[in-house]
C-alpha cells in the first residue's frame, strides 16, 4: 500500500478542518472525524488546498460518480482516468 497521501480538495473549509488537530463541531463534523479517521492508515498525510479551475479533473470525476450513485472508485481507475485525454474518457464508468 501507500505509506504517504495527499489530499487534495477544493474546499478551503473541508482542507482546513481535516488539517487541524481539533474536534471539529460543524455540521460536517461526522464528515470530518471520518476523514481523520483514515490517518492511521498511512505514516504521512497531506491536506492541501487548491482552486477548483486546477482541480477540474477530479471535479468531473466526482461528478459522473456522484451522478451515478456510486459510493468509491478504486485508485486504479482514477489514476487511469486522470491520465486519459479528456475525449478518450470512457461514456460511463466500469462496473
Amino acid at each position: 500500500g501507500f505509506n504517504s497521501i495527499a489530499i487534495v480538495g477544493d474546499s478551503r473549509t473541508v482542507i482546513k478542518k481535516c488539517q487541524t488537530t481539533a474536534p471539529d463541531k460543524s455540521i460536517i463534523g461526522a464528515l470530518i472525524r471520518d476523514i481523520k479517521s483514515k490517518k492511521v492508515h498511512f505514516q504521512e498525510i497531506d491536506f492541501q488546498f487548491v482552486h477548483r479551475s486546477e482541480n477540474k479533473c477530479a471535479h468531473n470525476l466526482t461528478h459522473e460518480v456522484l451522478k451515478r450513485g456510486e459510493r468509491k472508485l478504486p485508485v486504479g481507475v482514477v489514476l487511469d482516468y486522470t491520465s486519459r485525454a479528456p475525449e478518450k474518457r470512457w461514456p460511463r464508468l466500469p462496473d
